[in-house]
């Protein structure tokens, strides 16, 4: 499925990731997954949250630069290869992963947050492998 990610600019000082989670849990939305890339002075941080638009309306509010972004969710088989498995099918389709991250969900299976250069075609060649596509991140 194609999910919703925040992209949330984020300064390098003591309490900004506070502030993000304490301004989330205090509107009721749900933090899914979450990854930080961060440098010396700042960070990106990515969430997939129960609610993006009410997350961003809320974090705007806390004067955070707050972006969207359409990435997928793929389910992937928890044993050593699985994730290699999927991304062997994207490069052979010539689909490049910008960067990946692991998702929370009630399967038994792994979970992975995919962003890549062409989002529609990626969940085609994925299903046309079998590989299964989350039906819910929210």
């Amino acid at each position: 499925m194609i999910a919703r990610q925040l992209s949330v600019f984020v300064e390098n000082r003591m309490g900004s990731l506070y502030e993000i989670a304490e301004a989330l849990a205090d509107n009721g939305v749900d933090i899914r997954a979450i990854t930080l890339a961060d440098t010396v002075e700042f960070g990106i941080l990515r969430l997939i949250v129960s609610d993006p638009d009410r997350a961003m309306e809320i974090l705007k509010a806390k004067s955070f630069a707050v972006s969207i972004t359409e990435v997928i969710a793929v389910k992937v088989s928890d044993r050593p290869g699985g994730l290699k498995e999927v991304l062997g099918i994207l490069r052979e389709a010539n689909i490049s992963v910008e960067y990946v991250y692991a998702f929370v969900s009630k399967s038994v299976d792994a979970s992975v947050i995919l962003h890549v250069q062409d989002n529609r075609r990626a969940l085609e060649v994925l299903a046309e492998h079998g590989v299964p596509l989350m039906d819910e991140v929210y």
